[in-house]
C-alpha cells in the first residue's frame, strides 16, 4: 500500500501570468521558428547526417580491426574506446534522431524512421510509441508520461512514496549500467499490464519483440564478433607458424582437469593448452570489450537523458493543470519540462544534441543540428514572455538529478525552487540590441511561404506521432 507524504503545494504554473491572447501569440512564434527551419532544409543537412553515419561506421570498423588483437592491452583499450564512441554516436545522434523522423524529409529509403533499427535492446516499434508519442505528447504530466521516473523511481515529490523507493539510489546504479535493457522493459508499460489495461496479445507481441531483439544483440556482441576475432587469431597463428604470443594455459582446459582425471580428458586439456589457448583468450577479451563498450554507451545515455529531464529546474504538471490545453500551453509545457546541458560542439554531437533538450521537446522532428541555430530565438521568446530557459553545466545538472533520486527515496520532500524568467548574458544582450526591434520569431514568420505544409511538431512522418493541440485553437 502506498504512503502519500507528498506536499500539497506546487510551483506556480509558468503560464499563470499570461493571458489567453498572449499564449495564442506565443504559439504562433514557436510555430514560425519550426516553419522557417523546415523551409530551409537541404543538401547541407543531408551531408551532415550521411557524414555522421559514415564516421560512425568507420569507428566500428576500426574498433573491430583493433579487437582482432584484443589479447594485447593497448589494442583492447583502443578497440573498446572506438567501439564505445561508435555505440554512443549510433544511439544518440543517429538512432534516436532518425527514429524521431528528423530526417524523413529526405525520403531516403535507408535513413528513415519507418525502416531504421538501432544497436540497442529496444525494438524500434515499441520505442517509437512509448517515447515519440507518449513521452513527447504528455511530457511531464504526472500519471500520463511514463518516462517520468520510468515507473520505477520517485523523482518528483508529488509522486506517492512507497517503501520500494528506498532502494532507488542502488537500482539506479544498475539502471545506469544496463540502461538499454531498462528502457526495453519500460516500453512494455508495466503499469498498464499490472492494472489489466493492456491486452494479453499486445503483451505477448511486445515480449516476442524484446526476446527477438535481445537474441540478436546477444549473438552479435557476445558470440559473433568474439568468434570472428578468435578465428582471425587462429588463422594468423597458423600462417605465422605459431609465432604469435599467446597464453600458456587455457581456462577451459583447467576446468576440464578439475572436473575429471581420466586420461582422455587430460589429453584434451593438453591439446587445448597447446593449440587453442590464444583462440580462447582472444574470444574472451573481445567479449569483454563488447560488454564494456555497451556499458560505456549505457552510462552516457543514462546521464544525458536524466540530466535533460530530471534536474531541479524542470516542472511537472498535474492532469488537471493541462485540461483544455491550448497549443501555446503545450509549447510552454515542453519548454519548462526539460533542461539543457551547456557544452561545446563535440559534447553536443556525442549527446545526440539532446544537450538541447529544451529545443528537442519543442521540435522533436527538427533535425538535431538545427537546435543550436534556433536556441537564440527560443531564448528571445523566453525573455519577452518572461518564461524560464533551463540550462546548466553537465556536473550541475547531474548532481541535481542524483540528489533528487537520493532525497526522494525517503518519504516527504518538496519541490525545489524553479528558475525565474530568462535573462540573457550581457554579451548576448548587446548582440541582439543591435538588431531591429521586431522579434526573431516574427522575422522568421515573415519569410515562410503562406500555408507551408511542414508545420509544427506533429509534422507527419514514420517516426513522429506527437499530438499537440492543432494550430488556430488558441
Amino acid at each position: 500500500m502506498s504512503i502519500d507524504h507528498a506536499p500539497r503545494t506546487e510551483p506556480v504554473n509558468p503560464l499563470a501570468h499570461l493571458s489567453d491572447e498572449t499564449i495564442a501569440e506565443l504559439a504562433k512564434e514557436f510555430d514560425a521558428i519550426h516553419d522557417e527551419v523546415y523551409a530551409s532544409l537541404g543538401a547541407k543537412d543531408r551531408k551532415y547526417i550521411t557524414s555522421v553515419i559514415a564516421a560512425q561506421r568507420q569507428l566500428v570498423a576500426a574498433g573491430r580491426v583493433l579487437l582482432l588483437g584484443s589479447t594485447s592491452k593497448p589494442a583492447w583499450v583502443a578497440g573498446t574506446a572506438c567501439l564505445g564512441v561508435a555505440k554512443i554516436l549510433e544511439n544518440m545522434e543517429i538512432g534516436h534522431n532518425v527514429m524521431h523522423g528528423q530526417w524523413d524529409w529526405m525520403n531516403d529509403p535507408e535513413i528513415h524512421s519507418s525502416v531504421w533499427d538501432w544497436d540497442t535492446a529496444s525494438t524500434s516499434e515499441s520505442w517509437k510509441h512509448s517515447h515519440n508519442f507518449v513521452h513527447h505528447t504528455y511530457t511531464n504530466i504526472r500519471g500520463k508520461d511514463k518516462d517520468l521516473g520510468y515507473e520505477i523511481m520517485r523523482i518528483d515529490p508529488n509522486q506517492k512514496w512507497h517503501p520500494v523507493y528506498l532502494f532507488q539510489p542502488f537500482y539506479n546504479v544498475l539502471l545506469m549500467a544496463f540502461f538499454e535493457w531498462g528502457v526495453a522493459l519500460h516500453d512494455l508499460d508495466i503499469e498498464a499490464i499490472r492494472r489489466g489495461e493492456k491486452p494479453a496479445k499486445d503483451v505477448l507481441h511486445d515480449l516476442k519483440g524484446i526476446a527477438g531483439k535481445a537474441r540478436r544483440q546477444f549473438v552479435k556482441d557476445y558470440v559473433g564478433w568474439p568468434v570472428i576475432s578468435a578465428g582471425a587469431f587462429a588463422l594468423a597463428q597458423l600462417a605465422s607458424g605459431g609465432r604469435l604470443r599467446e597464453s600458456k594455459k587455457s581456462r577451459l582446459a583447467a576446468r576440464l582437469r578439475n572436473s575429471s582425471t581420466s586420461s582422455g580428458v587430460s589429453k584434451l586439456a593438453s591439446l587445448l593448452d597447446k593449440r587453442f589457448s590464444g583462440v580462447e583468450s582472444t574470444f574472451l577479451s573481445t567479449l569483454t570489450a563488447d560488454f564494456t563498450a555497451n556499458i560505456i554507451r549505457n552510462v552516457w545515455a543514462h546521464g544525458i537523458i536524466f540530466c535533460g529531464h530530471f534536474p531541479d529546474q524542470a516542472y511537472t504538471f498535474s492532469q488537471k493543470e493541462v485540461e483544455n490545453e491550448t497549443r501555446g500551453g503545450w509549447y510552454v509545457r515542453q519548454l519548462v519540462g526539460a533542461a539543457n546541458i551547456d557544452g561545446g560542439p563535440l559534447f553536443h554531437l556525442m549527446s545526440g544534441n539532446l544537450s538541447y533538450q529544451v529545443e528537442h521537446h519543442l521540435y522533436p522532428d527538427m533535425p538535431s543540428t538545427r537546435y543550436s541555430e534556433v536556441a537564440p530565438k527560443v531564448k528571445d521568446i523566453c525573455e519577452r514572455y518572461q518564461l524560464p530557459y533551463n540550462t546548466g553545466p553537465l556536473m550541475q545538472q547531474w548532481g541535481m538529478v542524483h540528489r533528487t533520486i537520493a532525497r526522494l527515496a525517503f518519504p516527504g520532500g518538496k519541490a525545489r525552487p524553479k528558475p525565474g524568467p530568462y535573462r540573457p548574458e550581457e554579451a548576448w544582450r548587446r548582440k541582439f540590441s543591435e538588431e531591429p526591434g521586431e522579434s526573431e520569431a516574427a522575422r522568421s514568420r515573415s519569410r515562410v511561404p503562406a500555408g507551408h505544409p511542414d508545420a509544427g511538431p506533429e509534422h507527419s512522418s514514420g517516426g513522429v506521432d506527437v499530438e499537440p493541440p492543432p494550430r488556430g485553437d488558441d
